[in-house]
């Protein structure tokens, strides 16, 4: 199966609508409710991501009998330094974003904690790209 989302930097009432649909679809299919919670708490992660970094942002989902893929391709100023990025409490976020409750540094590491395999690929000036592996039998 496959599904792909638009995200709109910046809109943050629609923030956490592709995790939320994403957890119907896979509760539909019988995924074991550890996997759905652990799986949509990281696609939430990425997603509020893109809303409050990047202008815009497409998640693309890729569900099999083995596992789900996830990768989001975003249009933003991108990560300088992905290594510090990963670090708990480490910030970029802006002082908007912080007072809507945002932006406290806890994205990445959630996301990496929350699935198998986590990749991080970044173009300053151009955009980033997060690759979030779960497999189903684990």
């Amino acid at each position: 199966m496959h599904f792909e989302f638009h995200v709109e930097g910046g809109n943050f009432s629609k923030a956490g609508s592709a995790s939320s649909q994403l957890k119907k679809i896979l509760k539909q299919l019988n995924v074991d409710p550890r996997i759905v919670k652990r799986v949509v708490v990281a696609l939430y992660e990425a997603e509020v991501n893109v809303v409050a970094h990047a202008y815009q942002g497409i998640i693309y989902i890729d569900i099999d009998t083995e596992k789900i893929e996830i990768r989001l391709v975003d249009e933003g100023p991108g990560i300088e330094d992905i290594e510090l990025a990963m670090q708990q409490g480490y910030s970029t976020a802006s002082p908007e974003v912080r007072e809507m409750g945002f932006g406290a540094g806890m994205g990445l590491p959630n996301i990496k904690n929350n699935s198998d395999r986590l990749s991080v690929t970044s173009q300053v000036g151009k955009g980033t790209t997060v690759e979030i592996i779960t497999f189903l039998n684990n």
